[in-house]
């Protein structure tokens, strides 16, 4: 396959940049649909995909980004270029952690000594940092092989290490391993819902490297097989494996986004596989194009979208008045005169959201006809 631009690719990032902001953003979080809420806490819903199919992607534009520089490896000057887009990435998710404190507590510095540092930017900024060093240092073998032992070893690390003032291994929220490994690293800079544990934490990145990897050899596999229809079919294949073996390892180390385990990496990451390969398919070897342009706004823009639909929700949840002694924000105002007070409540929800999606899509189509492309 040649290196030119994967169409598919975009496609399937802006339909992931789509899905995100529709299940970030329900009208009100107390009626949604179940498809569109994480899982409690152990199992797999589709919005439990959206965030391992970034890191997919990520590895698989890391492959399509550098792999001309492969034959003369990690040098000075691309590491500078690693380095520096890895940074902005890790600081614009700080910087939308700082955006949620009130206007008047943003330069407290008790509200700072608070801040949360993990976050979703953060970590696809650390796998793309590792998994870029990672693919110009390495073949795809070691890649696999890397791949397999950050999954078992994660596995081993959470299923068998007693946990520190707890006693045995526990795969609960609060008394896991890597809950307290977040405490002890990251003190009160956690995920303010729970202020014990974090869903972006530092040892479950481990594995989410692993995600990264998938993405890089998928990447890989796509440029060695020649042949359209035999490219497909392994991808879809390889797929169709990975989707098994997590729901086997899924009996044993059960699929939680939150940890990230292993079974949830081999899972989430076969259905990536299997996306990518249907829109490789259709996309770019059938060439059935006229319908994607919206996805590629999106996919083309993806950092632009993800910022700026974070902040808005934001915004509007910032924006609040009183009135008959209770406070109103400008997002459930929005909400309940818009959709709330005539809907029912999940279809409600889902319209607000959807709404917010639209507002994006008509930004994001002026910003592709400018040929405004906003990269880090």
């Amino acid at each position: 396959m040649h290196r030119e631009r994967l169409l598919s690719l975009d496609f399937f990032r802006g339909a992931t940049i789509m899905a995100m902001i529709l299940v970030n953003n329900p009208g009100t979080w107390s009626a949604t649909y179940a498809p569109l809420r994480h899982a409690a806490w152990n199992g797999c819903t589709p919005t439990d995909l959206i965030f391992p199919f970034f890191l997919f992607i990520v590895g698989v534009s890391i492959h399509f980004a550098y792999e001309r520089h492969k034959p003369v490896g990690l040098h000075r000057k691309i590491f500078v270029k690693i380095t520096k887009r890895a940074v902005i990435l890790f600081a614009l998710g700080i910087l939308m952690a700082w955006f949620t404190l009130p206007l008047e507590r943003m330069i407290d510095l008790d509200r700072l000594a608070v801040l949360r540092i993990p976050g979703v930017l953060q970590r696809i900024g650390v796998v793309f940092f590792f998994c870029s060093i990672i693919y110009l240092t390495t073949g795809w073998l070691a890649q696999v092989r890397l791949a397999a032992f950050l999954l078992v070893g994660y596995y081993l690390l959470m299923v068998l290490v007693p946990v520190p003032g707890v006693g045995p291994s526990t795969l609960d929220p609060e008394t896991n391993l890597a809950a307290w490994f977040d405490r002890l690293i990251l003190g009160n800079h956690l995920w303010s819902q729970s202020k014990t544990w974090d869903p972006e934490g530092i040892l479950s990145t481990l594995p989410a490297l692993a995600t990264g990897i998938l993405g890089m050899l998928t990447g890989q596999l796509l440029h060695a097989v020649k042949n359209p229809a035999e490219r497909v079919t392994w991808i879809f294949l390889s797929g169709s494996a990975l989707i098994i073996a997590g729901l086997v390892w899924d009996l044993a180390f059960p699929m939680n986004k939150a940890l990230w385990t292993s079974s949830y990496v081999l899972y989430t990451g076969g259905w990536a596989m299997q996306a990518l390969a249907a829109s490789h398919w259709i996309i770019d070897i059938r060439m059935y194009q006229s319908w994607i342009k919206p996805f590629l706004y999106f996919g083309m823009n993806a950092i632009f979208a993800f910022v700026a639909s974070g902040i808005v929700a934001k915004i509007l949840l910032r924006v609040t008045w009183s009135s008959n002694g209770t406070t109103e924000s400008l997002w459930n105002y929005m909400y309940q005169h818009a959709f709330g007070n005539w809907m029912e409540p999940s279809l409600a929800s889902l319209s607000f959201a959807l709404t917010l999606v639209l507002v994006f899509y008509a930004i994001l189509r002026w910003m592709y006809g400018k040929k405004i492309f906003i990269k880090v």
